[in-house]
């Protein structure tokens, strides 16, 4: 069956063609990436892409959307869309569809690509056990945070809000950096910390260390030039961020199992060379008379390009198959 897949950000929103068979994803298409600002609503830039094929649009789909999906109006951060889940058959002209939370799609992702998409960052080397708690953590302009049980071949995901827990603050470099957010945030979560917009506020608490200006830019501005190296304060702020967050991804995997952990987001990825020569498993090994236990739990990266296009068709794939058989 070929079904439309879609991945719908603040920002951008990303479309395919997929082909699913006996409860599996066969092939994935090429992505379309659209500005989300570029268009009026969903259903004009899904209508949009659809004119960009040469052939009908499938009437199945599984869209993978990054907010609460749980609610019957479905309000995007960055984004002036609005989506009403009971409308999405009548204004996409779907004949069945799967709808599912960014996360979500993103866990099941990762119950369903080969091993050599998950890179191994800490803990033991080897594919992820087969039964069990996996944790998936994706840093971005947000934290997302998902749950994927396995057990006896079949697989349970569920979203959950776990970037929104407290931060909670291991030494005196990030006593003050709480105590900078404080004065901006009437609470912090750890996705004030650990997800894009955090670096700024780390690189700011440095640079009130050393009493130098404060960094200028945007956030992608400053992030590119952590990652390159070429500044010692940038390097600074970018290896307290991944203590944070190896801490932080620590704290939430020990609340689920503890068991192994995938890392996903956009800056999982931009991540990759440097989280294994960073902090962020010492910190994430660090949790008192539980550290043998947590230096056991296999850590790794999910490497796939699409991994909401391919986990939202995974999703589908899996829901109906479930239906044909029962």
């Amino acid at each position: 069956m070929r079904i439309v897949v879609a991945d719908i950000g603040g920002t951008h929103a990303r479309f395919a063609i997929a082909e699913v068979a006996e409860g599996r994803v066969v092939s994935l298409g090429e992505p379309t990436k659209m500005r989300a600002a570029d268009h009026a609503s969903l259903q004009i830039a899904w209508e949009a892409y659809g004119a960009t094929l040469d052939e009908p649009m499938p009437r199945h789909a599984a869209i993978a959307i990054a907010a609460a999906i749980r609610v019957e109006v479905i309000k995007f951060t960055n984004n002036p869309w609005i989506v009403r889940p009971a409308l999405i058959d009548s204004k996409l002209k779907l004949d069945s569809h799967v709808l599912l939370n960014d996360f979500e799609a993103v866990a099941h992702a990762v119950a369903a690509v080969d091993d050599d998409y998950l890179l191994h960052v800490t803990g033991p080397e080897g594919p992820l056990p087969k039964d069990g708690v996996v944790t998936v953590v994706g840093p971005g302009t947000g934290l997302g945070v998902a749950i994927l049980l396995r057990k006896d071949g079949a697989i349970s995901v569920l979203p959950t809000e776990g970037g929104h827990s407290d931060f909670a603050p291991l030494d005196e470099v990030e006593d003050r950096l709480l105590e900078h957010l404080r004065k901006k945030h009437n609470r912090v979560s750890v996705e004030r910390v650990v997800a894009g917009p955090g670096l700024r506020s780390i690189w700011e608490v440095l640079a009130q260390f050393e009493g130098r200006d404060i960094p200028r830019g945007d956030d992608k501005a400053l992030w590119t030039a952590a990652l390159e190296g070429k500044d010692s304060m940038a390097e600074a702020a970018l290896d307290r961020f991944c203590l944070c967050l190896g801490a932080v991804v620590g704290d939430i995997a020990l609340t689920h199992g503890p068991g192994a952990v995938v890392l996903a987001g956009g800056l999982g990825a931009r991540l990759t060379n440097f989280l294994p020569r960073s902090g962020f498993a010492e910190r994430f090994a660090a949790k008192g008379r539980f550290q043998s236990l947590m230096e056991r739990q296999p850590v790794k990266l999910i490497s796939h390009p699409e991994p909401g296009l391919y986990g939202a068709a995974a999703a589908f794939a899996a829901q109906h198959h479930a239906k044909d058989i029962s």
